[in-house]
């Protein structure tokens, strides 16, 4: 099993997450979070004013898939989430060691 962390733009989740579920992803955590890559942050104006920001909101995904779907996955959130922008992104995979479903008890993927 992988554990799957993407860090996208927050315009791109809705077609993101349609794009998962028409590959067979069942589930997926999503939290707004800030942050900041080669970009440095951004320069904003606000009633006239012009200001940085050194945190740029972003939306980070967290998706557990067997071993099978996991890249699938992968390719298509990095198909879908591209603006050929700086600060498009970053996607993380880990290998997933364990995973229990608490209503049932199920383990491994039977717990996806």
């Amino acid at each position: 099993m992988k554990f799957i962390i993407a860090i996208i733009k927050p315009f791109k989740l809705d077609e993101v997450r349609d794009a998962l579920a028409d590959i067979g992803v069942s589930g997926m955590t999503v939290s707004e979070v800030k942050g900041f890559g080669r970009q440095k942050g951004q320069t904003e104006i606000y009633r006239g004013a012009e200001y940085s920001t050194y945190m740029v909101p972003k939306v980070k995904i967290e998706i557990a898939a067997s071993d099978a779907l996991a890249q699938h996955a992968v390719e298509t959130i990095q198909q879908i989430a591209n603006t050929e922008a700086i600060g498009d992104g970053k996607i993380f995979v880990l290998d997933l060691a364990s995973a229990t479903r608490i209503r049932t008890g199920e383990t491994g993927e039977m717990a996806l």
